[in-house]
C-alpha cells in the first residue's frame, strides 16, 4: 500500500507553536532527566548565583549580545542548573545565559534547576554532559574537563567514557590534547586550528623541524590538517648535498705520478714492514689520484 502525505500547506498557512506554553507544562523534559534528577526548579535572584570553574572558557561577546536580545524577547527558555553549597546558589551549566542575562539591567530573576548533596566528581559530569552537548563548546575546553574529570576521579580511559557517555578513542584524543602546552591551546582557540594538527603535531620527533612547525602553529600559519602535512612533506624533502671530493693537493710543478715514483723508491730501503705500509698507502693514493 502506497504511503500517503500531508497536503502541502503554504508558509503563511502553517500553524506556529507556542513554545512558552510547553515549556512552563514541562520544564523537566527540555533536561537529561538522568543528571538532574531529584532537582528543584526555583525562580532565583540573579546576583545570588555564584560562578565560578567552568568547562567553557571561550566566548564570543557578539553571541553574548544576540543571546542577551533573545532572552529579552522571548525569556530564559533552558533555566540554569545550580547546585546549593553552605546557603549559595554555585552555577553548574548555563554560564552563556548567566552572562547574557547580566547584562540585562531588568531582569533579576531567572529559573533553575537547583541540585543538592552531589559530589564533585557528580557535578563535574554533569557540567561536562550539558556544555558538550552544545556545538559552541571549544574541543580544547572539552579536552580540559575531561582531564579535570580524570584527576578529580582517578578515572582509567575506559571508566570516563561510561561516566561521560562518549568514546573510548574520543576519551584518549582528548588527554593527548589537554595535556599540550597551555601556549599551543591558546592558539588553537585564537585561530581556530583543527583538532588533528595539534595530534599529529605532538606525535612528531622532538627537533628543529617540530620546532619550526610550532612557531607556524602559534602564529595561525597552520590551521589545517593538510596546511600541516605539506609543511612535513616539504621538510623531508630538503636534503644536505654531499660535500664535493677533494683531490689531494700537490706541490706546484710535482705531478701525481712523479710523486708515487719517489713513493715507491723510498720503499726500497726500508725494513719489510716499513715498506708493506708504504706500498698500502702509495696503492690508496693512486686510487684517490685516478678518482
Amino acid at each position: 500500500m502506497a504511503k500517503k502525505f500531508a497536503a502541502r500547506v503554504t508558509k503563511k498557512e502553517r500553524k506556529t507553536v507556542d513554545l512558552s506554553d510547553k515549556i512552563k507544562r514541562d520544564l523537566y523534559k527540555l533536561a537529561d532527566e538522568s543528571l538532574l534528577e531529584d532537582a528543584r526548579l526555583l525562580e532565583l535572584n540573579i546576583k545570588d548565583i555564584v560562578v565560578k570553574d567552568q568547562v567553557r572558557t571561550k566566548f564570543n561577546d557578539a553571541s553574548i549580545k544576540e543571546l542577551a536580545a533573545n532572552i529579552k524577547t522571548n525569556g530564559l527558555i533552558q533555566p540554569l542548573v545550580v547546585h546549593e553549597e553552605n546557603g549559595k546558589y554555585v552555577l553548574i551549566c548555563g554560564e552563556r545565559r548567566f552572562r547574557a542575562m547580566s547584562t540585562l539591567t531588568e531582569m533579576k530573576t531567572c529559573p533553575c534547576f537547583v541540585l543538592e548533596d552531589k559530589s564533585p566528581q557528580e557535578l563535574m559530569a554533569i557540567q561536562f554532559s550539558e556544555n558538550s552537548s552544545r556545538e559552541a563548546l571549544h574541543y580544547i575546553d572539552k579536552a580540559d574537563g575531561i582531564l579535570n574529570y580524570q584527576k578529580a576521579t582517578k578515572a582509567s580511559e575506559r571508566k570516563i567514557t561510561a561516566a561521560l557517555g562518549i568514546s573510548k578513542s574520543e576519551v584518549h584524543r582528548s588527554l593527548l590534547i589537554a595535556k599540550m602546552s597551555k601556549k599551543i591551546k591558546e592558539a588553537a582557540k585564537a585561530h581556530n586550528i583543527e583538532k588533528y594538527v595539534l595530534l599529529e603535531f605532538d606525535a612528531l620527533e622532538a627537533g628543529t623541524e617540530k620546532t619550526n612547525i610550532a612557531r607556524k602553529i602559534y602564529k595561525g600559519e597552520i590551521t589545517k590538517r593538510a596546511q600541516l602535512k605539506r609543511v612535513i612533506n616539504a621538510g623531508s624533502k630538503v636534503k644536505k648535498r654531499a660535500a664535493p671530493r677533494k683531490k689531494p693537493v700537490l706541490p706546484a710543478g710535482f705531478s701525481a705520478n712523479a710523486f708515487l715514483k719517489a713513493m715507491e723508491t723510498q720503499s726500497k730501503d726500508m725494513d719489510a714492514e716499513t715498506a708493506k705500509a708504504l706500498k698500502t698507502l702509495v696503492e690508496k693514493t693512486k686510487q684517490a689520484v685516478e678518482n
